[in-house]
């Protein structure tokens, strides 16, 4: 299987240098999102450009600022940031319809894409699938479920240290910031009903300790989109990486590239 391009975009007004793996193909693309303190060359990202490469699809998928192979400081970076290089990679590197995949909180920036495109005018989503979506984590899995020590910790220094969670200190994976949860509220949906304009397909496991699955059953009923399928793996955690995940994740994919 022929590799994907490594190509470098620059977003921003402080130009924040991204790292995209691109691959050419036919439509529908797969457009990737991966989660929180997450990358580009995990199991189900790689998993899904070696779909499109066998059925010859465009794949494209990136590091936000401060993950993987982009530069930026992981702390400093914000969901405004993050959305902002999910719209320009998108614009600069896809064309034609567009299949968008987002895990954890992709799931959250893929509505806010999709979002974003309707606002546009542009009918250019084949569908989404969304894995274990966050959807407004800075505050319903962050800010809310926070006991009053890490708000006081956050109100005073800034920083909070999460304390459990699978950590990678030189990423800052166990740190959440002030700055993201107060920029997270300009992009929360709320109770509002989401205007997709495509298929939407979510997954996720009952044994899912990082986000609750009762949060994508609620997330259904607020979907103004026709066709929803809710896919609840009842031994599935929060990652769903198990092969028997992967062959679910890219049956939603085929199912939605076949309409």
């Amino acid at each position: 299987m022929e590799a994907p391009l490594l190509q470098h975009l620059t977003v921003g007004g402080n130009q924040r240098d991204i790292a995209v793996l691109w691959r050419a193909g036919a439509a529908p693309g797969i457009f990737w999102l991966s989660g929180y303190a997450s990358d580009m060359n995990g199991t189900k990202a790689t998993a899904l450009d070696a779909y499109a490469a066998g059925r010859g699809l465009a794949c494209t998928r990136f590091d936000y600022s401060g993950h993987g192979q982009s530069a930026g400081d992981f702390l400093a970076a914000t969901i405004s940031d993050w959305l902002e290089e999910a719209i320009a990679v998108f614009d600069r590197f896809t064309s034609g319809r567009q299949i968008v995949v987002g895990s954890s909180m992709g799931g959250w920036i893929a509505l806010l894409l999709a979002d974003a495109l309707r606002r546009r005018g542009e009918e250019r989503l084949a569908g989404l699938v969304l894995i274990a979506p966050a959807v407004d984590m800075t505050r319903e899995l962050m800010w809310d479920r926070y006991p009053k020590k890490a708000h006081q910790e956050l109100q005073t220094t800034g920083v909070y240290r999460r304390v459990g969670e699978a950590a990678n200190p030189e990423r800052g994976q166990e740190l959440v910031t002030l700055k993201l949860i107060e920029d997270g509220a300009k992009h929360l949906f709320g109770d509002r009903l989401i205007e997709t304009g495509c298929p939407v397909h979510i997954l996720h496991g009952t044994h899912d300790d990082a986000v609750p699955w009762q949060l994508s059953t609620a997330l259904v009923s607020r979907l103004a989109s026709d066709d929803v399928v809710l896919t609840l793996v009842k031994d599935g955690d929060h990652r769903l990486s198990r092969p028997e995940d992967i062959e679910r994740m890219i049956a939603a994919v085929g199912a939605i590239g076949d309409q």
